[in-house]
């Protein structure tokens, strides 16, 4: 679930009154040993704690240092129904931080000689697709990877926030998202600057289907399997036993709704823009895995880190991957917020140290509860860094 228009979904998401969509959730193990004497774990916990006990219905962390190795900590529930505690081996959404995953499997296309960061996408995508978009044959690769395209995203389109408010539990094929920006005008000439576009990460997935034959394949060959990821998940979310349930504040007031239907759904349909669920700690030995030399070539690390400005001149984006300020300290990573969750996921260069932070809260409107999952954040990361 992408940031969709905030004002549609405050008036008119799931008009009628809370249901219970809860799923079976069981008792799980997390396999990764983990570090029972971190320095910092008791800290972290009890911010944990403190955040749940004033009403987010989960957190989670997990932490790594080459000084300390892994940790992880949960708090609050999987499940508020029948009060299952949230524990470190639940899934988590990941949200757009399936971008960040689908920018490594498109560079090992590139690095199979498959792939040409510079070359047209309309040399990799059939005509049935690219006919969505104005001008296709002057948007490259790298401009999708990067989000220089100029294409607007189909997840601000009044037309499909108003059919998926209408039809919440309602999936949708790459081609029905195209539609919702069929032959729209580019926002700026392609490569000029930086805008965010979930089309530019949809379009990647196309990509990599028609190239490689199978983008899940893909993932699984490029990231899950050399590191080993058995809690990474793509599609078939309700399958997954150890998923989440999904909340949501649909009027900033406090009133928590079940949204799990929804929030799958929808992520389900999702590809190369979202569409991932993974345990704490398997997000992050994926970006430990990605910064240590393990899934791409030093070529291939340089280009996903080579920074691209926004319209103010600031550096903003690489591919896949967010250059920020936290914490007065650079980071490397990317955000992920959605209707039942929400997510962050960086590495801190300086200080080599590597954070995810999740809760089973939808993040993508403001409310008390939103401001607080922003306000642990904050602490997390000063405890973190300092």
């Amino acid at each position: 679930m992408k940031s969709f228009l905030i004002t549609a979904l405050l008036v008119g998401l799931l008009s009628c009154t809370p249901n219970d969509y809860a799923v079976p959730t069981v008792s799980c193990l997390e396999s990764t040993p983990v570090n029972s004497n971190y320095s910092k774990a008791q800290a972290i916990q009890e911010l944990l704690n403190q955040y749940t006990a004033e009403g987010i219905p989960g957190l989670a962390v997990a932490v790594y240092t080459p000084q300390e190795g892994y940790w992880a900590g949960a708090a609050g529930y999987a499940r508020l129904e029948d009060k299952t505690a949230l524990q470190i081996c639940h899934l988590q959404y990941g949200q757009s931080v399936a971008k960040t995953y689908t920018a490594v499997g498109i560079l090992k296309l590139v690095e199979a000689g498959k792939l040409e960061l510079d070359a047209p996408i309309t040399k990799y995508l059939p005509a049935h697709l690219t006919d969505y978009i104005t001008d296709a044959a002057t948007i490259t690769v790298r401009m999708l990877l990067n989000h220089t395209s100029g294409i607007p995203g189909y997840s601000l389109d009044n037309d499909y926030v108003t059919v998926l408010l209408q039809h919440p539990l309602r999936t949708f094929t790459a081609e029905a998202y195209l539609s919702y920006i069929r032959k729209a005008p580019l926002r700026f000439k392609p490569g000029l600057y930086f805008e965010y576009s979930d089309t530019n990460y949809l379009l990647l997935a196309q990509i990599a289907n028609h190239v490689h034959g199978n983008y899940d394949q893909l993932i699984q060959e490029s990231i899950l399997t050399p590191l080993n990821l058995r809690q990474t998940f793509y599609d078939n979310m309700q399958q997954q036993p150890n998923l989440v349930n999904s909340y949501f504040d649909r009027f900033g007031d406090g009133r928590l709704e079940n949204v799990s239907q929804m929030q799958q759904a929808n992520v389900n349909s999702l590809m190369g823009d979202d569409g991932i669920t993974a345990s704490p700690l398997d997000y992050i030995k994926f970006l430990q895995g990605l910064f240590s030399g393990q899934l791409l070539s030093q070529k291939s690390l340089v280009a996903m880190t080579t920074w691209i400005n926004n319209k103010d001149g600031r550096p903003n984006y690489g591919m896949g991957l967010y250059y920020s300020h936290l914490a007065n300290q650079v980071a490397y990573g990317h955000g992920g917020a959605g209707l039942g969750a929400g997510c962050a996921l960086y590495y801190f260069p300086e200080k080599n140290i590597y954070v995810f932070l999740g809760t089973n809260l939808g993040t993508l409107t403001d409310g008390p509860y939103v401001r607080k999952v922003g306000e642990m954040r904050d602490k997390l990361l000063d405890l973190l860094l300092k």
